[in-house]
């Protein structure tokens, strides 16, 4: 793939998310960058570190998508993990270095759905031929016996002479089959494959720290110890041939290729999203709770820093990985985390909170507009939605008072209002194909403007 200047990756970002130009702009540059220090010279390579990113906005504004389609964008391993979950640990929470093996395991699957892409069409001519075997067997091989003395030369004669028209038309009748399987001819026909089955055994280890390897260790050594059993099933032939395919398929993968490009991939070109990071962010330090959450710093330090994780693949540097945190800062602020980890998020943007015209783009502007959603929805049951201008404004301006009165969840509150709105017509539009519904400003009055008027019930419902 090309790699993309900063001002194309803007506008890639400007096709899903609307505004937030401070933070496109710092995800942009930091991808670039990667593609840049691949270009200096290998000695100065490892010495050049990711700029990581603190998010600082509320919520519903765009932090995680912008991280997402960057990831997406980039075909990178993404991860995004909340930091709240590394509280507490052997209780309720998990050991900060599961975050590597998961992406790890993201990146091993993301590289063996590529390798599987690759080897797709010489997994279905393999398979082709096993159905083709399957209903026409070949003619079984006769044993050669020792020949006797003065009966040679009439059996090396013979033999020949009765093989060829068996083996002609076995030929010919077998490239016929081949046809009428491609042709999709044979669909309706069901053959008996052999499918084979691992049970594995439920082992339950608790997620103390620590144990999240020991638990992966005892499943692959259940794995190989336990025999693999055999079950005869009768399918059609289009399913008999993406089940062979896919076994063939794993056949011809080197899984040893796999996780070499897929540890390579994590360290050069992964990304974790540190969601929530705020919550671990202490005001003062001395005793209490407040202590837990400096420990859960402390941990995440040496990983975002720069250490080496087991994995089950093998060993991975995270020297490389970009890590992009976010937060609403609410009650702490950035300046709260450790003045070691601060140091290791050097970049910060602040994302603004989203205005009632804001409301009207996200509603209409953006490849996955909320308002494109509902009417291919609609569009399944046979019912026409039609938007006018005005019913737009209308539930842009009724997001924005209910964000205002209640509590700001950004554009997650357009989702809310939306589902109440369309509510009656989700349920009814099977009865209702052919129908056409006019969705003006009245129309978004009439349903939702007795909810807004009464604030305790819109604090519940929306």
């Amino acid at each position: 793939m090309k790699p993309l200047n900063p001002k194309e990756i803007v506008a890639e970002l400007d096709k899903y998310i609307i505004g937030q130009d401070m933070a496109k702009k710092a995800v942009a540059i930091a991808l670039r960058n990667r593609w840049r220090r691949q270009q200096v010279p290998e000695e100065l390579r490892d010495e050049i570190a990711p700029k990581n990113i603190i998010m600082i906005g509320p919520t519903g504004v765009g932090k995680t998508e912008i991280a997402r389609r960057l990831a997406k964008l980039a075909q990178s391993p993404f991860l995004k993990i909340e930091a709240s979950k590394f509280t507490e640990v052997g209780y309720v929470g998990r050991d900060v270095e599961s975050m590597v093996r998961d992406l790890t395991e993201l990146a091993v699957k993301q590289v063996k759905d590529e390798e599987t892409e690759n080897v797709q069409a010489k997994s279905y001519e393999i398979a082709e031929e096993k159905i083709l075997d399957l209903l026409l067997p070949p003619p079984p091989r006769r044993a050669s016996a020792t020949p006797m003395p003065g009966v040679q030369e009439v059996e090396t004669t013979a033999k020949p002479l009765s093989a060829a028209p068996e083996q002609s038309a076995s030929v010919s009748t077998r490239e016929k089959l081949r046809t009428m399987l491609k042709g999709g001819k044979l669909d309706d026909r069901e053959v008996e494959l052999e499918i084979t089955q691992q049970n594995m055994p439920v082992v339950e280890i608790f997620s103390a720290a620590g144990l999240e390897e020991m638990d992966i260790n005892l499943k692959d050594m259940f794995g190989s110890m336990l025999p693999k059993k055999t079950k005869k099933r009768k399918v059609k032939i289009p399913e008999a041939l993406e089940i062979v395919a896919k076994e063939e398929a794993q056949k011809l993968i080197d899984m040893d290729k796999v996780m070499k490009m897929a540890i390579q991939r994590v360290e050069q070109s992964g990304i974790i999203f540190l969601d929530e990071i705020d919550k671990i962010a202490s005001r003062d330090y001395g005793q209490g709770p407040d202590v837990s959450r400096e420990g859960v710093q402390r941990d995440l330090l040496p990983i975002v820093e720069g250490s080496t994780v087991t994995t089950k693949y093998g060993m991975v540097k995270t020297d490389h990985i970009l890590f992009i945190a976010s937060g609403a800062f609410y009650v702490s602020k950035p300046a709260d985390l450790i003045p070691e980890l601060q140091g290791r998020f050097p970049i910060r943007v602040e994302l603004n909170s989203l205005s009632k015209e804001d409301f009207v783009r996200i509603l209409t502007e953006p490849q996955n507009a909320l308002i494109k959603q509902y009417i291919e929805l609609m569009k399944t049951e046979g019912v026409a939605l039609i938007f006018k201008e005005d019913a737009i404004e209308k539930i842009a301006e009724i997001a924005t008072s209910v964000n205002e009165r209640t509590e700001n969840i950004g554009a997650r509150r357009l989702h809310t209002i939306m589902e109440k709105q369309f509510e009656e017509i989700s349920f009814n539009a099977p009865e209702m194909k052919g129908q056409e519904v006019i969705v003006d400003a009245s129309y978004v009055s009439g349903r939702l403007d007795d909810l807004i008027k009464d604030e305790d019930l819109s604090r519940y419902i929306l």
